[in-house]
C-alpha cells in the first residue's frame, strides 16, 4: 500500500509539472476541440432551407411523439418539406427492384426456381448487366460511369430528342446535385465570379455558390405570368452585376420549376438560349422533374431539343442534368442520376473527367438505377404491363393530389397560388397582417418562417418557407409538396386550412 501510494503521489507531481511546462501547455490549447470559429467560413454562411431549422424541429417532435403519442395534436409528422415520395409511401417499380436485387445477389440467378421469383426480361437485364460489368456492383466503375449505362442514357436523349448522342458526353453521377456541383466546381474561378440563379431557386444552387465564395445572382421569374423567365430581367441584373466586377459564368434554368412547379413554354427557352449564346455563358439546365408535367396542354421539352431546332442554331455550351430521384421513380436515396454536355471543348471535357476521379465514381447502385430508369420494359416483355400500371398510377395520383392541393389553397383567405404545372411542389403566395409581421419580428423570424412554424407545432406539417428559396421583397410564400398519399391528402387540407383559419385570427 505504501508504494502504491507513493507511485501516485509521484504521478501527481510529475503530471503537474508537465502541464505548468509551456510548451506542453501550448499543445493543450492546440489540441483543443475545433469550435465554428476554426471552421471554413463559406461552410458557416451556406445555408440549405429544405433542411433546415424547421425541419430539424420536426426531427425533434418525432422523437417526442415516440417517446409520448399525445405530447401535440397530432399523431404523425407530414414531411411536406422536400420530394422525397418513397418517404410518403410512394412505392418503387417492381421490374428496376427486381433487377438491383439480382445485382445485388448475382448468385440468385442460378437458382432452379429463380423463374418462380423473377420475371426473365428482369432476369435478363441482369444478365446483361453482369455480361458488360463482371465484377459486379461492389467493385468501383470508370469514373465517368458503367459504358453501357452511359450507352442507354445516350440511346434514350436521342429518342426523346431526335437528335443525336454520343455516350461520350455522358457523366454518371450521384443524383442531380453531385453533377451540379460539379460543373459549378469547375467553372468558378473566383470570388468575383457569378452564377444567374431564378428567384425562387433550388437551395442547392445558394449553398453551393456560397461553399465556392462565388457571387449568387438571382433573377426574379414572373409569378403573375405563371412563374415565366423576363429575358429582359437576366438582362437588367446582369449588367448590374458586371457594373459591380461580377463575371458571370452561367445561367440556371429549372424546368419544370422547383419550387414554383411552372414548364417552361419552347418560345421562352429560345430566348433564354439566345440571351446565353449572346453572352458567352453556360447554360446548366435542371430537368430532373422531366416526367412530371401535369397541366393539360403543357409538356416538356428539353433545352437540347428546342437548341437543335433552332435555324441557324446558335452556338451555345449546355449541360443538362436528370435524376432517378424524381419523375414516377421516386428513387432519391439510390442516388442516381447524369449530366450531358453539349458544345464544350474536348479539353474541358477532360478536366470535368479530372474532378469525376477525383471522386473515383459515383454509386454503382446508383449508376444501375439511371440505366433502368432510362431504358424501361419494352412493349410484348413480361414486365411491360406491370411497370406501366405502376408508371400510370403514380402519374395519375400525382395530377389529383397536385390539383386538389392547389385548389384548396386558393380557397384560403388572403392565399393565391399558380397551377402546379409540373415538379412536385406548390407555392403559394400569403399576406399576413401587421399583428403577425410584428410577432415574427418579436420571434426573430421571418413572416413566412414564423407561419411555417407554427404550422408545424400544431399540426405536424412540415413546409419550407419561402424566404428559404428567395423570393420577390414584399411577398411571402411557402413551400409544400403533393406527395402524401393520396388517401391521406383530404385530412393534410383539412389540417391546413384549420390552422390558417385560427392563424388569421389569432393575428387579425
Amino acid at each position: 500500500l505504501f508504494v502504491v501510494s507513493s507511485a501516485r503521489a509521484m504521478l501527481r507531481r510529475l503530471c503537474s509539472r508537465r502541464l505548468a511546462h509551456p510548451r506542453l501547455d501550448a499543445c493543450r490549447r492546440w489540441s483543443s476541440t475545433v469550435t465554428v470559429a476554426d471552421i471554413n467560413p463559406h461552410l458557416v454562411s451556406a445555408e440549405y432551407a429544405v433542411r433546415g431549422a424547421i425541419v430539424l424541429r420536426s426531427a425533434e417532435i418525432k422523437r417526442k411523439l415516440k417517446e409520448n403519442p399525445d405530447a401535440f395534436p397530432f399523431d404523425k409528422v407530414v414531411e411536406c418539406n422536400i420530394g422525397n415520395p418513397q418517404a410518403l409511401q410512394q412505392q418503387p417499380l417492381s421490374f428496376n427492384r427486381q433487377v438491383l436485387a439480382l445485382m445485388a445477389m448475382p448468385a440468385m440467378m442460378d437458382w432452379p426456381d429463380v423463374q418462380a421469383h423473377f420475371p426473365p426480361d428482369a432476369i435478363e437485364r441482369a444478365r446483361e448487366y453482369l455480361r458488360e460489368i463482371p465484377q459486379g456492383i461492389g467493385a468501383y466503375s470508370e469514373s465517368q460511369g458503367f459504358d453501357i449505362v452511359r450507352s442507354q442514357v445516350a440511346s434514350f436523349i436521342e429518342e426523346r430528342d431526335g437528335v443525336a448522342t454520343d455516350k461520350s458526353d455522358i457523366f454518371l453521377t450521384d443524383g442531380a446535385s453531385k453533377g451540379v456541383q460539379m460543373v459549378l466546381k469547375m467553372l468558378l474561378r473566383d470570388s468575383n465570379d457569378g452564377v444567374l440563379v431564378p428567384v425562387p431557386q433550388y437551395p442547392l444552387y445558394s449553398a453551393t455558390l456560397a461553399l465556392e465564395d462565388a457571387k449568387f445572382v438571382g433573377y426574379l421569374l414572373s409569378e403573375e405570368n405563371n412563374w415565366s423567365m423576363p429575358v429582359q430581367e437576366l438582362t437588367a441584373v446582369t449588367d448590374a452585376a458586371a457594373k459591380k466586377g461580377a463575371k458571370m459564368r452561367a445561367l440556371v434554368v429549372i424546368n419544370p420549376g422547383n419550387p414554383t412547379g411552372n414548364a417552361l413554354p419552347v418560345d421562352n427557352m429560345e430566348e433564354i438560349i439566345n440571351f446565353c449564346s449572346e453572352r458567352g455563358l453556360v447554360l446548366m439546365a435542371d430537368e430532373v422533374y422531366q416526367e412530371n408535367v401535369y397541366a393539360d396542354g403543357s409538356s416538356f421539352t428539353s433545352f437540347k431539343k428546342v437548341l437543335k431546332s433552332m435555324k441557324p442554331e446558335p452556338p451555345l455550351q449546355l449541360v443538362s442534368f436528370h435524376s432517378t430521384s424524381k419523375g414516377f421513380l421516386g428513387e432519391c436515396g439510390l442516388r442516381g442520376g447524369y449530366m450531358e454536355l453539349v458544345g464544350l471543348d474536348p479539353d474541358v471535357k477532360g478536366q470535368l473527367l479530372k474532378l469525376a476521379s477525383i471522386g473515383l465514381c459515383s454509386n454503382t447502385v446508383g449508376q444501375l438505377a439511371t440505366g433502368l430508369m432510362v431504358q424501361p420494359p419494352k412493349p410484348g416483355s413480361a414486365s411491360y404491363e406491370t411497370y406501366t400500371a405502376e408508371r400510370e398510377g403514380i402519374m395519375s395520383s400525382l395530377k389529383r393530389r397536385a390539383n386538389k392541393l392547389v385548389a384548396a389553397l386558393n380557397q384560403l383567405e388572403g392565399v393565391s397560388c399558380n397551377e402546379a404545372q409540373g415538379a412536385m411542389y406548390a407555392f403559394p403566395q400569403i399576406t399576413f397582417s401587421d399583428a403577425a409581421i410584428v410577432a415574427a419580428e418579436a420571434a426573430g423570424q421571418k413572416p413566412d418562417a414564423f407561419y411555417a412554424l407554427q404550422l408545424l407545432e400544431n399540426t405536424g406539417i412540415v413546409v419550407v418557407p419561402g424566404s428559404g428559396f428567395g423570393q420577390r421583397d414584399g411577398t411571402w410564400h411557402f413551400r409544400t409538396t403533393f406527395l402524401p398519399p393520396e388517401a391521406d391528402m383530404d385530412g393534410v387540407i383539412q389540417r391546413m386550412s384549420a390552422f390558417h383559419s385560427d392563424f388569421l385570427k389569432k393575428y387579425a
